[in-house]
C-alpha cells in the first residue's frame, strides 16, 4: 500500500483545515518547500497537494511553490485546487505534476472530465470525491469545498466514468478529515468491493500507523496522510517499518 503524505497550501503556508473549515485552519510551516523536503525522507513516491487558495478562487497562487517541490523533491506530485478548465491541466502535466486532481468538476462536468482522461490518460488525473454517508450508510457526494450537497451517490459518479478507463479516485469521508477519528474502513471496502480495479486512495481520519496497518490489511491501494505526518503521531521510523514490512 502506498503512504501518501499531503500538504495543504494557504496564503503560502502549510496548513491543516478541520472538516474543510477555512475558519478552522492549523498553521503549520510558513516554508512549504521545507515540509515538502522532510516528507521526501520518507520511504514514499508520492505527495498530495492542495491549493486551498485555488480551491476558493479557481486561481493558481502557489505556483512557484508547487514547482519548487517537484523540482526539488523528486516526489510524484499529484495537485489539486482551482484545476478547472483544459488549460491549467496540460500547463500542470508539462510543469512536474505527475497527476491533476479534478474535484467538484468530476461530479458536475462529467463529460467534459471524461475528455479530459481520453486525452491525457487515466494515470494523469485523479478523481477527488467527498462524501457525507446518509442515515442508511448511502454515500453522497458534496461538492465546492463540502458546502453543497451533489445530490448524487460515489457510485452513480463512479458508474458515469465506466467507459472512460477512470482508474485513480481519491475518497474523503468528510465526517473524519482532520478529526484524527480513524479511517472509514468499511467505505473503502465497499468501494473496492463494487471496483476493484481502481487505484483507490483512502482519505480522512489516519491517526496513527495503526490506521494504515488496518488500511493495508483489507488491500487499500493507497493512503493519505497529513495531520498525522505534520503533528508526529507517524514518525519516521514507524513509515521505515511500514514500509519494510510491506
Amino acid at each position: 500500500m502506498k503512504l501518501i503524505p499531503a500538504i495543504d497550501l494557504k496564503g503560502g503556508k502549510c496548513v491543516r483545515l478541520l472538516k474543510g473549515d477555512f475558519d478552522k485552519t492549523t498553521e503549520y510551516s510558513n516554508d512549504p518547500v521545507e515540509v515538502a523536503r522532510r516528507f521526501s525522507t520518507l520511504d514514499v513516491q508520492d505527495l498530495h497537494i492542495v491549493d486551498l487558495d485555488g480551491a476558493r478562487s479557481g486561481e493558481q497562487h502557489n505556483r512557484a511553490i508547487v514547482q519548487a517541490i517537484a523540482a526539488e523533491t523528486g516526489l510524484d506530485i499529484q495537485l489539486g485546487g482551482g484545476i478547472r478548465d483544459r488549460t491549467t491541466v496540460s500547463n500542470w502535466l508539462k510543469s512536474g505534476v505527475s497527476r491533476c486532481v479534478i474535484g467538484s468538476m468530476a461530479i458536475t462536468e462529467v463529460a467534459t472530465v471524461t475528455g479530459w482522461l481520453r486525452e491525457f490518460g487515466p494515470d494523469r488525473l485523479v478523481l477527488a470525491l467527498d462524501v457525507n454517508l446518509r442515515d442508511d450508510g448511502t454515500p453522497m457526494l458534496t461538492t465546492h469545498g463540502w458546502t453543497e450537497d451533489a445530490r448524487l451517490s460515489l457510485w452513480e459518479c463512479i458508474d458515469a466514468y465506466s467507459g472512460a478507463g477512470v482508474k485513480h479516485v481519491l475518497c474523503t469521508d468528510v465526517s473524519r478529515d482532520g478529526a484524527m477519528a480513524g479511517p472509514n474502513i468499511e467505505l473503502y471496502v465497499e468501494i473496492l468491493g463494487r471496483y476493484p480495479d481502481l487505484q483507490l486512495q483512502a482519505s480522512g481520519g489516519v491517526r496513527n500507523i495503526g490506521d494504515l496497518q488496518q488500511l493495508r490489511s483489507h488491500r487499500i491501494p493507497a493512503a493519505i496522510s497529513g495531520k498525522a505526518l505534520l503533528d508526529g503521531e507517524i514518525t519516521t521510523a514507524e513509515v521505515a517499518s511500514f514500509r519494510q514490512s510491506a
